[in-house]
């Protein structure tokens, strides 16, 4: 039987380095000698996120939430509204959670360090549990002055309520759209895009609870519709923390397929063998895949697939933007040999 560590010192290590920042890939061999360690490794980066595209979207959202909370609690006092009160609380609740998200987003685009060898990607993803945690505190709040308000309905200035809301369906809706499309992508920006979503739909109930308490006197009808909303906050809320937890913890991310992953890699020419495929989440954006390539008779570049093929149907269908190969020749050598 072959010794293992012998064996070690006569694998043949060869790399591919895709450039930052460029399109083209290094397909030949960095370095032709043998490695104590011995195996091939290819490593491909694909980086596709653009910070200056989701900077201004931040900053107009930030700046319209926060004009809005200062109008909104002013005339909550005014017009003794506790509906107008709350929903300028949540209100403030959005705009520190856009501050978290633009944050995360602009650390992202830092360049790794010697310490935090990833960069701070990963920071993406505790902006999207804490934007989750702190909607399911504020349906929380809204919950409690439902609640309290079933007992204790008092009277308010319904059309102020009415105007200062419809305002808020307009700046929470408007600023929503905003990041809509990345929400589809992104778990942070899904995070920003829920709690302004949700905030138009607890200013539309305002103004619908405003209204029918205006033409019917009919006070209950605002807490009722203050429960209804944190049902559909919790109810919405709930994919969002669920799927920030599974990233915190390295879980395959959605819409990679691991079985998919590694067919497409036992079909690879040559190789006859896939193992430790690991597939995560290095941002809310950014996903990652290793795996080591048992190849006996020959290597990466000369197998028909590419490094840089491979790299495009990684992303392309696993939506996978970070890929190290490891090979393996796994070949014995003779004493004499060795």
């Amino acid at each position: 039987m072959p010794n293992h560590s012998e064996n070690h010192d006569h694998h043949k290590h060869d790399a591919a380095h895709e450039e930052h920042g460029h399109g083209s890939l290094d397909d030949g061999p960095v370095g032709d000698g043998f490695h104590s360690h011995g195996h091939g490794h290819g490593h491909v980066h694909d980086h596709g996120y653009d910070f200056s595209k989701v900077n201004a979207g931040f900053m107009i959202a930030i700046a319209a939430n926060l004009i809005f909370t200062v109008l909104e609690a002013v005339y909550g006092f005014l017009s003794n509204s506790v509906s107008l009160l709350g929903d300028a609380g949540h209100n403030l609740s959005d705009v520190l959670g856009l501050l978290l998200a633009w944050g995360a987003s602009y650390l992202a685009t830092r360049k790794s360090t010697e310490l935090y060898s990833y960069g701070f990607r990963k920071t993406t993803i505790l902006a999207a549990i804490i934007n989750a945690m702190t909607l399911v505190f504020a349906a929380g709040f809204i919950a409690i002055e439902s609640i309290e308000k079933f007992f204790t309905p008092s009277p308010m200035d319904e059309v102020i309520v009415m105007v200062v809301a419809g305002i808020g369906i307009v700046v929470n809706a408007g600023t929503a759209m905003i990041f809509m499309k990345g929400s589809k992508e992104d778990l942070n920006l899904k995070g920003a895009y829920l709690h302004l979503a949700y905030d138009a739909a607890i200013s539309a109930a305002v103004v619908v609870g405003a209204c029918i308490s205006y033409f019917s006197n009919w006070h209950l009808i605002d807490p009722l519709l203050g429960l209804l909303i944190v049902g559909v906050i919790l109810f919405g809320t709930w994919g969002l923390l669920r799927d920030s937890i599974n990233l915190i913890l390295d879980a395959v991310p959605e819409g990679c397929s691991p079985q998919g992953v590694k067919a497409y890699l036992e079909g690879i020419s040559g190789v006859s063998e896939v193992h430790d495929l690991h597939i995560w989440a290095m941002s809310t954006f950014e996903n990652c895949m290793t795996a080591h390539l048992v190849m006996p008779e020959n290597t990466l570049w000369e197998s028909e697939s590419s490094y840089e093929e491979i790299g495009q149907a990684m992303r392309k269908d696993f939506n996978i933007h970070h890929i190290t190969l490891q090979v393996e020749r796994d070949f014995t050598c003779s004493t004499n040999d060795c």
